[in-house]
């Protein structure tokens, strides 16, 4: 369906038009009109179906530039998230003038009262310092007209329940209502039915949880083969764009430098990192100043980046859903993309459970060859020759040129030309990664709906293998945070004391066989190594 026959203002058809949107998503086409009509909306769709456009062009279309008060309230899991979506929102209503603004905690709370001072019409935010402003009223709603929940279950995962549902109590209780979320478990199911007015549901089935337009492949592969069997995909499939996604903190600082150091244009974002170093890397990457991003699942909701051209799971992910947020960076907006899934051996169940949630298989993909890599190298450089080639701007080099062919003959000088710009063979540039737990083992179908066959591991279902969410559930202040370390319990040898150890593995191992509980064995066994440190 055409954004044109949604019922939009024309200066926001014209801001769909300049954001090079051509037809709307089937969350767009089916939220958009009933939010446009004054309907309460609950829309249940995955990461990367165009959500934030779904409730931005009605929020926008809503907004009366004329009062200054607060008239939208959109609330967010996290400080990324709600950055993305305040500049959504910015260019949506660029023609109309509409006035938005951010606020989220790790930033200067002096800076954002001043901010709010100025009257914008759009407030989007965090929940803690949502709630913070709205406490020193330094934020007030009394002229609200419409609210929205983005990604809900995660707020529900963060432990954002209490703040949020604070937040609705200071709400005027006429305002209009839209929930987006991925997946409705009971808690949400249970603030819907409290504070929203009648909601029309919107659900997006799971037949398109992952886009037509992404190639999905996964690459059967033992840990120490990952990184150069990785390295060599770049070379032959020359993505543009790449995300590549890691489960550990230390997973992506490692791929990061063994990247750069084979002369690769890469940085990493997680949790452990300054708000404003994240933001620094978000931004050169939005850029096309890098050409790969590493990162943690910190990033896989709500990361909006165009042109994301390939997903490399250098990790399969610990849940299904997951996967479907990482890969859903590409294929976006009708564009192709594609996916890249490393799995070991044992791990093939995690694979078959992911194909059950998806409803489509991933293709077996073949390990390159050095040969097929240095193939794949050749033909980047001789497509920028021949760019040079026909660019036409060579004339001031005839008569060097001239010179060296009465020397040489042409073929010896291509040769000797290609030899001098093709990148240098990166591979044999060491690179230590070091090596990751595989995930445990389990039955196909068995356990719970997060992988889950223990009783450990935090809310939704966690298991006490390390499980997704487990611990805390805060990672240094956002989420998926493991036992403070992103990405599981300590068995994996990466809490504050020791980061990685290989001893942890083995003690930690040992115990992990015996019938005890997962996080107790995997602790044990990392106590006694730290004994030594």
């Amino acid at each position: 369906m055409k954004f044109a026959e949604l019922g939009l203002d024309q200066d926001l058809l014209a801001a769909v038009e300049r954001a090079g949107f051509e037809e709307a998503t089937p969350i767009q086409a089916q939220t958009i009109p009933l939010a446009l009509s004054g309907k309460d909306v609950i829309g249940q769709a995955q990461t990367g179906t165009g959500k934030t456009v779904a409730f931005g062009l009605p929020l926008t279309q809503k907004v009366d530039t004329s009062d200054p008060s607060v008239q939208s309230l959109v609330i967010s899991p996290t400080r990324e998230l709600a950055v993305q979506t305040q500049e959504e929102l910015y260019r949506l209503g660029r023609d109309k003038h509409t006035k938005v603004q951010a606020v989220y905690g790790g930033a200067d709370i002096r800076r954002q009262i001043k901010a709010l001072s100025n009257h914008p019409q759009i407030v989007v935010g965090t929940p803690g310092r949502l709630l913070d402003h709205i406490n020193r009223h330094t934020l007030k709603l009394q002229n609200l007209k419409m609210l929205v929940l983005d990604e809900a279950d995660e707020m529900l995962d963060m432990g954002f329940v209490e703040d949020i549902e604070s937040i609705l109590a200071s709400a005027p209780d006429n305002r209009q209502n839209l929930l987006f979320s991925a997946t409705m478990p009971a808690p949400i199911m249970k603030i819907t039915n409290k504070f929203m007015n009648n909601p029309i549901t919107v659900k997006i089935e799971s037949k398109e949880l992952t886009a037509d337009t992404i190639e999905q492949y996964y690459v059967r592969a033992k840990e120490f083969e990952k990184f150069d069997i990785m390295t060599r995909l770049f070379d032959v499939q020359g993505p543009e764009l790449a995300l590549i996604f890691g489960r550990t903190k230390r997973r992506v600082d490692e791929l990061t430098k063994g990247l750069q150091a084979r002369g690769y244009n890469a940085e990493g974002i997680h949790g452990d990192l300054s708000q404003q170093k994240r933001m620094q890397v978000l931004r050169q990457f939005k850029n096309g100043e890098l050409d790969f991003l590493v990162a943690t699942d910190v990033a896989a909701r709500g990361l909006d980046i165009s042109g994301v051209t390939h997903v490399y799971n250098y990790d399969i992910p610990q849940d299904p859903d997951s996967y479907v947020h990482r890969i859903g960076r590409t294929g976006r907006a009708g564009k192709s993309g594609i996916s890249v899934t490393f799995v070991s051996p044992n791990e093939m169940d995690y694979l078959h459970t992911i194909e059950d949630l998806t409803k489509k298989r991933m293709l077996p993909l073949k390990p390159p060859t050095q040969a097929e890599a240095f193939k794949g190298q050749m033909n980047t450089t001789i497509a920028s020759v021949k760019e040079q080639a026909a660019s036409g701007d060579l004339d001031r080099f005839e008569d060097e040129a001239s010179k060296l062919l009465e020397q040489f003959d042409a073929l010896q000088l291509v040769e000797a030309y290609l030899k001098e710009v093709a990148p240098d063979d990166a591979s044999t540039v060491p690179v230590k990664i070091t090596p990751e737990r595989p995930l445990p083992r389990h039955g196909r179908g068995g356990g719970q709906r997060r992988w889950g066959h223990g009783n450990g591991g935090g809310n939704r279902g966690g298991n006490s293998h390390g499980g997704y969410r487990g611990g805390n559930r805060h990672e240094g202040g956002n989420y998926r945070g493991g036992d403070r370390r992103e990405g599981g319990n300590k068995r994996y040898g990466n809490d504050r004391k020791r980061e990685g150890g290989n001893n942890s593995f083995r003690d930690g191992g040992n115990r992990y066989s015996g019938k005890r509980d997962g996080v107790k064995r995997g602790y044990n066994g990392n106590r006694k190594n730290n004994s030594k440190d």
